[in-house]
Formats: structure tokens, sequence, C-alpha cells
């Protein structure tokens, strides 16, 4: 798991001033609130998406994006990347190989606000349902799956000081949380998750990730994109994610909760 301490988030939260209701009666008290600014990815010096994101983990983040949205094909093509504050966000700034940016070009699209909406922005309807690699991996268990559900609720840092954010993990077969990055997005989460496994030289294929929100068209695609086998979500997947997944060969798990979880696709991976 993620070794960053509360003083690693820096200026992801904020301390604010709040009034509280409670039974009749009002209060002043002070609270965390999540950050949330705009992230713009640069590749070759041309702007191509602006998220707005936690101002966590930007590099996994460059990184996880790239590879998840098709931009590179490994993390060997990025040369070099700059995170640079601006007035009101940042600029991350990636250096990948001319090829890549004609590539950029045909696909350049708009994706500002991309927090609750994976796929708003896209400007043409065939970009925005891309095949998934077919994965391979597993067998996994589902005490493994419970195991790793404890540990993700544990490790939300972030989350615990504001409860505004969404987390995704990690866990290796046996259920142990080995890396875990949050967001006020899921996507962001997933693609920092991905960025980390790729930074840190981890076979993604060896274990499972768990996010903390529903499981969408997009989080399944990128679970694929990094050769990830079996995704479980906290709460319910979509019918277009159930039926990429199954195309993808991956193993989709909803409403993991404590003692309970729902298989929906490839189903012979989880083992009891």
């Amino acid at each position: 798991m993620s070794d960053r301490g509360l003083a690693g988030l820096g200026a992801a939260h904020l301390e604010v001033e709040v009034g509280r209701w409670r039974s009749g009666s009002r209060e002043s008290a002070r609270e965390e609130v999540a950050e949330e600014v705009p992230v713009a990815f640069v590749y070759n010096g041309v702007p191509f998406a602006v998220m707005l994101a936690s101002p966590l983990d930007l590099e996994d983040f460059a990184l996880g994006f790239s590879l998840t949205e098709g931009v590179i094909e490994s993390a060997a093509e990025i040369g070099a990347v700059e995170v640079v504050p601006e007035s009101c966000g940042f600029s991350v700034y990636l250096s990948v190989p001319k090829e890549r940016s004609a590539a950029l070009a045909q696909r350049r699209r708009s994706l500002a606000g991309r927090t609750g909406c994976g796929l708003c922005g896209q400007q043409m309807l065939e970009d925005a349902l891309r095949p998934a690699p077919v994965v391979a991996g597993g067998p996994f268990s589902a005490a493994a799956v419970q195991s790793a559900l404890v540990s993700l609720a544990g490790g939300q840092q972030l989350n615990i000081l504001t409860g505004a954010v969404h987390a995704a993990a990690w866990s290796d077969a046996g259920g142990s949380v080995h890396l875990l990055r949050e967001d006020v997005g899921r996507h962001n989460a997933l693609d920092k998750l991905i960025g980390a496994l790729v930074r840190s030289g981890t076979d993604a294929a060896a274990g499972f990730i768990l996010v903390t929100s529903r499981a969408s068209y997009e989080m399944v695609h990128k679970a694929a994109m990094a050769g990830v086998s079996m995704l479980a979500a906290v709460s319910a997947p979509t019918a277009l994610a159930i039926r990429q997944a199954e195309t993808a060969g991956l193993t989709l798990i909803g409403f993991t909760r404590e003692g309970r979880q729902t298989i929906y696709t490839h189903a012979s991976r989880l083992q009891d």
C-alpha cells in the first residue's frame, strides 16, 4: 500500500469553516474538504485534455491516462514528464514519439470536467467504444477479495479526512493491497493506480483491482488495458461494462461488500 502520510497529501484538502445544524441547533465548526483542480495534459507541446482531479500523484495520473487512453502503447514511449503549477491548476507536459503526435491530432478532444462521465467530450462516436485487449490471469479467491476490501477502507487517507473521493487499489492474489490511489474522479483514481503499477514495475496481471465506485464501461476498459483480469467494484456495473468485460475475458464483480459480492462475468476465475 502507498506509504504516503497525511502530510504528503499537501493541497489535496483544505480546511474550511462550516455551520452544523443538529436537532434544531446550529454550531460553528471546521472541516476538511477535498480539493479539485484542472489538470491539463500536453503532449509534445500540444494540449490534448483537461481533467478535473485531486492534485495528488500527477505523474502516476499522466502515465496511467496516457496508457489507458491509447496515447502510448508502453511507458517506454514517454521521454519526459514535467508537472508545472499554474494559477488555477497544473499542466503536465509529456514527451512522446513524433508518430504519436500525429495520431493525437486525429483524436484530439476536450475532456474538461470529466469528473463524472468517462466519455464526455468524445468528438466521434466510433472513438467512444474502443475494443479492449483480451486478458488472462488468476485464479483468485473470494476470501482474497474480502481481505482487500478491508485494506481498501482503511487505506483511503484523503477520503477519511474529507468523505469526498474515490479510491482504486491493486491487490495480490492473496488479498494484500500493495498500491492505492485516490481522486475526486473514479476514472482518475484508476488511471493513477495504473500509472503507479507501471512506475513500480508491478506485474498487474498477478493481482486484481478493487474500486470504490460503480463499474462503468470505461473502468472495465482501463483495467483491461492495464492487463488486469479481475475488477471488483463496491457498487453495480452497467450493462455496457458487463458486455465489455465478457468480450475482454475479464472477471467483473459488483456490490463488493463485507461478506458478499456478485460475479457478472467469467465466474470461473473466482474460486471459493
